[in-house]
């Protein structure tokens, strides 16, 4: 389905009326590269584009102008170049890739068709020659066919702006529009201009068991933002948790609150873990929209991912997720739950309704062993989610998510009443926020193998106490994101 929407949106770009502006303008050709010892890019020269979209199949012809196993928008260049980038792909000699891609330069729009590509040798990041001797995929006596690429004549520009439900506050946008883009390729997360950092305590309603801290939890790396979980002892020194932690000077949260400084007492110690988050709430709030986010999962015992909207003014309340909470992807780290993906709505604390709409995933590996493309659409009647273009669940409120609420015995859907549409709580502004969280009260069943109960009031210190139980597990532990895309419906 997802292949079929970029097929459709791109079509539609090309169809506009013509302009008599540099009508014969050929893009450049793209070159192709297969990296050791594994990875594809593809770049093309910057000629004033705007926009480079890369398409293309491993040894099957495309069937016109579809989307592809790869199918990426590009939206700035790097080093005078605009460069696709697959670190996953699993390449060997003789493999022919065919192709075509996609350039908007002066506001016109050209495609070069019917590219093909075959593997002919590998090379470094650094772009020289790999040792053929190291790699185990070189066959020396096996014949290669020369490689071709055929472009076409131009095409027209896209269309004029058409009216779309999608609303970003302060922008007026258009029908498919790419509203949202974050490549993570600055040097450091201090320079992501459309984000800002969490430093705080995070409480209800799961009250997870760490506190968010920029300082040595998040880093740029390869053009990926990476998430990592440090115990508190470790950053400051053995015992800390048993002492107190004042953020006021940097905290995020509500002054004067356990959100900004924890003194331990006893049992009640300190969250035993740091990590990071990042949220755009406070530069980019949208309603309704495709959210596309590559991400690699983090590996490890009671680790959770969050790849998530949240609601900008908690219009139906502030507790309970009563105003809602969007999840574009969730999955355990965990070994036994890590094939387990999910994605849709948490619009209640508890369960059974906490996961009730939420749509599920088996995957053939876990998650967690490498990048996939996870995808949300976010519709004025409904959501779908999809992975690597594959739809795996729709979302459909019915008469109003709060009907279904009510029969469920949440207590705080009559709130939702004051929503103007069925998808209610989901139909306010809601920023994207990026970070990894740790335990907490609702998002694992009490189990023989986990060590706290989700009501004791030793649930922090439980989990601390076995620490030899899951603390080994994190070997992978990080959470990846290499891009974050929205697009207007």
């Amino acid at each position: 389905m997802y292949k079929a929407i970029v097929y459709l949106l791109l079509i539609a770009a090309c169809r506009g009326q013509p302009r008599a502006i540099n009508a014969q303008y050929m893009v450049p050709n793209a070159v192709l590269e297969a990296i050791y010892p594994k990875g594809l890019r593809v770049s093309v020269p910057d000629d004033g584009f705007s926009l480079f979209a890369f398409h293309g199949k491993l040894n099957e012809e495309m069937e016109g102008l579809e989307g592809g196993h790869w199918s990426r928008d590009i939206t700035k260049a790097k080093d005078g170049r605009w460069t696709f980038r697959d670190r996953e792909a699993q390449l060997k000699l003789g493999d022919k890739i065919y192709f075509w891609t996609y350039v908007i330069k002066n506001g016109l729009g050209y495609r070069q068709d019917n590219g093909e590509w075959t593997v002919t040798e590998f090379v470094y990041e650094n772009g020289t020659k790999a040792d053929p001797g190291n790699n185990p995929n070189y066959q020396p006596d096996k014949p290669l066919p020369t490689p071709t690429s055929t472009p076409t004549q131009p095409t027209q520009p896209p269309p004029t702006c058409k009216p779309t439900p999608t609303v970003v506050l302060g922008k007026t946008v258009c029908q498919g529009e790419l509203i949202f883009s974050e490549e993570f390729d600055k040097s450091a997360v201090k320079d992501l201009a459309l984000w800002d950092g969490e430093n705080k305590f995070p409480d209800e309603p799961d009250y997870p068991f760490n506190v968010y801290m920029t300082r040595g939890t998040m880093e740029l790396e390869n053009g990926q933002l990476v998430i990592s979980p440090k115990l508190l002892d470790t950053m400051y020194h053995d015992g800390f948790v048993q002492e107190s932690l004042d953020l006021s000077d940097i905290c995020t949260g509500t002054i004067d609150t356990a959100q900004c400084k924890r003194v331990a007492n006893g049992a009640d110690i300190l969250s035993p873990v740091t990590t990071g988050k990042i949220t755009t709430k406070h530069k980019f709030n949208f309603k309704f929209g495709r959210v596309e986010v590559m991400a690699k999962m983090p590996a490890g015992s009671w680790l959770i991912p969050e790849i998530n909207l949240e609601p900008r003014e908690n219009f139906y309340g502030y507790r309970r997720y009563e105003s809602g909470l969007i999840r574009v992807a969730f999955v355990k780290g965990n070994a036994e739950f890590a094939k387990k993906l999910y994605g849709g709505p948490v619009l209640s604390d508890t369960d059974p309704f906490r996961s009730q709409l939420m749509k599920q995933k088996i995957g053939i590996e876990n998650w967690c062993s490498g990048f996939h493309n996870y995808t949300m659409i976010w519709k004025p009647d409904g959501m779908v989610m999809l992975v690597d273009g594959e739809e795996y669940g729709n979302i459909e409120p019915g008469e109003g998510f709060y009907t279904a609420a009510r029969q469920a015995a949440v207590p705080h859907a009559g709130n939702w009443l004051r929503g103007s549409s069925v998808m209610a709580p989901l139909d306010q502004l809601f920023y994207i926020s990026l970070g990894l969280r740790v335990g907490g009260v609702h998002d694992f069943a009490d189990t023989a193998d986990k060590p706290w109960k989700n009501k004791n009031n030793k649930a922090v210190l439980k989990f601390w106490e076995a620490k030899d139980t899951w603390f080994p597990s994190w070997h992978d532990a990080n959470l990846k994101i290499e891009s974050v895309k929205v697009y207007a419906l």
